[in-house]
């Protein structure tokens, strides 16, 4: 997984323009998990509620609860793999690399001041089929745009430069975050 954060530099990495992919997990016989996951608290009934509660989770450094919310599609005869208690779980070799690559991005997505327990909300109206796309002007976190606090904490950074986008696909009836575009450039 190849997720990066925003930094000082001035001038565009590959590091801070590329396309991520999310694969939380190795476990390819496990299959989707209910919409919603009482034990973990983790709500996949929409493709928004995924996409704000993974939002939620990354800012909190809940690293469970965000592998918990992500997924790779099934692609070809390969089949889909989904974040689930054993993969996502304290000791998981998954989670030990999700915790450094997921970590680059809580400063990024933490508005100022900070809350405990941030309120994230995805604004956009309902998405429709398997698949939907949240830009990160349609995810606001405590009020603020998910944009404008990433820009805040970026430097040499114009507003039109910041290109991210939160996919959440439908997988077995539950919504998972699938993708991570995040580009400066």
């Amino acid at each position: 997984m190849g997720l990066a954060g925003c930094s000082d530099d001035t001038e565009p990495s590959e590091a801070q323009k590329q396309s991520a992919s999310a694969s939380p997990v190795d476990d390819k016989s496990e299959p989707a998990d209910a919409a919603s996951s009482p034990a973990s608290g983790v709500d996949r009934s929409s493709a928004e509620k995924a996409v704000a509660g993974w939002v939620a989770a990354l800012i909190k450094g809940e690293t469970e609860q965000a592998c918990l919310l992500m997924a790779e599609p099934a692609d070809g005869s390969k089949p889909a793999q989904v974040g689930t208690e054993k993969t996502c779980g304290e000791g998981a070799p998954e989670r030990k690399r999700m915790e450094a690559t997921l970590g680059q991005f809580r400063e990024s997505f933490t508005p100022d001041p900070p809350a405990d327990d941030p309120k994230v909300e995805v604004t956009q109206p309902l998405g429709t089929g398997d698949k939907v796309t949240v830009p990160a002007a349609k995810i606001n976190v405590d009020g603020k745009a998910l944009d404008k606090i990433v820009l805040s904490h970026s430097t040499g950074v114009a507003q039109d430069q910041l290109d991210i986008k939160v996919e959440s696909s439908r997988i077995e009836d539950s919504w998972y975050v699938t993708n991570l575009d995040f580009n400066v450039g």
